[in-house]
């Protein structure tokens, strides 16, 4: 059922975040709910239907400015939607948040026309789109990226596999980010960002597989064998693609990791406290025992921590603030906390937990997911030091709200 905004956000939303909070929250429980069972039950199958209603709602325009036909409603309003999504389904938040990286990284990279050509279709929703950054081996070490691509003519031959890709079966185009200079190169002038449609020769794409969780969410591997797109599928410059990686999974990937992780973590402690006051237990219910209601409380902890977290990075972001360091930590508190609740709720409930039909497994499970994207807690924590002593030589945040268009700062070296 829909919900109210609590009141610890109130200086944060606006009367356009209530009625989409309001919408999402609607939309949730009417449209995404009754399909949770069936994701569940076909693992093996990709959700198709809900990126369909989402698409209507325009909510994979939600950054896009109006003259493309966005929303323009900003990173707030796209963590609103988001989180109250996730706290039905995670995966029908992955599907979402997946497409407005790369449509984040086209909005800012973008020459004029290749924002004319794609950011109409991502606003409407005819085309979603993915970003293929990670590999097989390289993981998420942008540095250590294999596939190449080399200038033949007026076009550009790709070879490489991509593997971890967020919505790599929906989408219907995919910024490719390889290497473009040879190995002695520095990977901050190595490395170029390519638009890839999705019916290009050579690029297929293997079987769905099922996962651990996420189940209706497409995160497979894209296989590139001597892809040809014309040099006006370049986005941003010729040996900045890890600027691109960069600056969009620091302004869109993590904060929109945190939300999915605040949604499942909202989740956790709803259906946990559910469980406690319901429960009987000696003269009266679980909840009443001063043991189990302390670890309630400490979940109930953690939820408000992860969420102040989030909506004030986001915030900030809409602001034009410098605050790549709070998108970070915000994304590194949000799946830590959100991690720590999903043990704390599996243990309260004891073997009750275990039962396949239970919701409770499900947010286990897929909460798991929000970890490696965007980086690792570790890779996090690294960047977070590199604030602490002052050693951070670019804000990506800045840049945005300076509007640089698609030539910022050189990026510090690998």
């Amino acid at each position: 059922m829909p919900t109210t905004p609590p009141p610890a956000l109130t200086t944060l939303l606006r009367p356009d975040h209530h009625r989409l909070w309001n919408e999402a929250d609607a939309f949730a429980a009417e449209l995404i709910a009754p399909r949770v069972k069936f994701m569940e039950e076909h693992p093996d199958k990709i959700e198709r239907r809900i990126p369909q209603l989402m698409a209507q709602r325009g909510w994979f325009g939600v950054t896009i400015p109006s003259q493309y036909g966005g929303m323009a409603a900003g990173h707030v309003a796209k963590t609103v939607l988001i989180h109250r999504a996730a706290v039905v389904s995670g995966a029908a938040a992955a599907i979402l948040q997946a497409s407005l990286i790369p449509v984040g990284a086209v909005q800012n990279w973008g020459t004029p026309e290749q924002k004319t050509l794609w950011l109409p279709q991502a606003a409407a929703g005819t085309t979603l789109f993915s970003i293929a950054v990670t590999e097989p081996d390289a993981g998420g070490h942008i540095g250590g990226i294999e596939t190449v691509a080399e200038q033949v003519g007026d076009w550009w031959v790709i070879t490489g596999e991509k593997l971890h890709i967020g919505n790599s079966h929906l989408a219907g185009l995919h910024v490719v980010v390889a290497r473009t200079a040879p190995p002695d190169v520095p990977a901050s002038r190595a490395l170029t960002a390519f638009l890839v449609e999705d019916g290009r020769k050579g690029l297929t794409k293997d079987k769905h597989r099922r996962g651990l969780g996420m189940h209706g969410f497409s995160a497979g591997r894209l296989r590139l064998d001597h892809v040809r797109v014309p040099a006006g599928n370049v986005l941003g410059e010729v040996g900045r693609g890890m600027a691109v990686a960069q600056s969009s999974s620091i302004l869109y990937g993590r904060p929109n990791l945190g939300a999915v992780s605040l949604g499942i973590h909202e989740a956790l402690v709803e259906t946990t406290a559910r469980w406690m006051a319901a429960r009987p237990r000696y003269d009266g219910h679980l909840s009443d025992l001063p043991v189990p209601r302390f670890r309630l409380g400490a979940m109930q902890d953690r939820f408000q921590t992860a969420r102040g977290a989030i909506y004030q990075a986001v915030n900030l972001l809409d602001e034009g603030a410098s605050c790549d360091a709070e998108l970070i930590g915000a994304k590194h508190t949000s799946h830590r906390l959100a991690a720590d609740s999903a043990r704390e709720a599996m243990e309260l409930h004891a073997a009750a937990a275990l039962g396949i039909d239970y919701p409770l497994q499900r947010y286990f499970r897929d909460v798991q997911y929000t970890y490696p994207p965007a980086g690792t807690g570790e890779v996090q924590l690294i960047h977070l030091a590199a604030e602490a002593l002052h050693q951070r030589l670019i804000s990506w945040s800045e840049w945005l709200a300076a509007d640089a268009s698609w030539a910022p700062p050189e990026p510090p070296p690998a």
